[in-house]
C-alpha cells in the first residue's frame, strides 16, 4: 500500500512519540527549535506508525477475504514481492524481495494476497528469519495447501552503514512446508523458478 498525506494516526500515540523523539534530538546535542528539526519528532513519530502498522493486521483473515474453490494443484508462484521491513535491533531498515508459492489441494487465494500477506508481516518490528516463518506458517495455517515455500533475500541497513558496514551484503532466508520440505524435486522446480529473470 502506498503511503498517502492523509494517513490517519493516533494523535496521542503521535504525541507522546514525538515528546520521546524531542529528547533524543536534544541528547543527540541538536537543538531541536531550530527550523529544520522542529516538525522531525511528529514526522518520526508518523513514520514509526506506517512502518509497524502491520502489527494491526491479520494476515489470515486478508487470504481468508480471497478464497475460491478450485481443482488446482500446480505451483502457484508470486515472486519479487518487494518488502520493507523494520530490524528490530537497531530499528533500521532492511529491504529486499520474497519469493511465495503453495501448491493448492482445493482452494486458492488472490494473488494479491499473497503480497498483501508479505506486507502485513513486514511492517512490524522483525527479524528476517521470523518474517519468513510468519508467512510460510500464515498461508499454510489458513488455506491449507499442500505445501508452501518462502525465500526472502534482503539487505539490511544496521549491517550496511553501521557495525560491520558490509555495504553488499545479502541475507537470504527460506522455510518450506508439506511437499516442498518432503519432495527434492518440488523444491528444486521453486528454487530454479526463482533465479530465472
Amino acid at each position: 500500500m502506498a503511503y498517502h498525506r492523509d494517513e490517519t494516526y493516533d494523535t496521542d500515540i503521535t504525541s507522546q512519540i514525538a515528546g520521546h523523539y524531542r529528547e533524543i534530538l536534544r541528547l543527540l546535542g541538536e537543538d531541536p527549535d531550530r527550523e529544520g528539526l522542529l516538525k522531525t519528532p511528529e514526522r518520526v513519530a508518523k513514520a514509526l506508525q506506517f512502518l509497524t502498522k502491520g502489527s494491526s493486521e491479520d494476515g489470515a483473515e486478508i487470504l481468508r477475504s480471497a478464497m475460491f474453490k478450485e481443482e488446482y494443484s500446480q505451483m502457484v508462484l508470486v515472486k519479487n514481492i518487494e518488502l520493507y521491513s523494520t530490524c528490530e535491533h537497531h530499528i533500521m531498515p532492511f529491504i529486499g524481495k520474497a519469493h511465495v508459492a503453495y501448491i493448492p489441494n482445493g482452494t486458492i487465494t488472490g494473488l494479491s494476497k499473497i503480497a498483501r500477506v508479505v506486507e502485513t508481516y513486514a511492517r512490524r518490528l522483525q527479524v528476517q528469519e521470523r518474517l519468513t516463518v510468519q508467512i510460510r506458517d500464515c498461508i499454510q495455517n489458513t488455506i491449507k495447501p499442500l505445501g508452501v515455500a518462502v525465500v526472502i533475500e534482503a539487505s539490511h541497513t544496521c549491517m550496511q552503514i553501521r557495525g560491520i558496514q558490509k555495504a553488499n551484503a545479502i541475507t537470504t532466508t527460506s522455510a518450506f512446508s508439506g511437499v516442498f520440505l518432503k519432495d527434492e524435486r518440488t523444491r528444486n522446480e521453486f528454487l530454479n523458478l526463482i533465479r530465472e529473470a
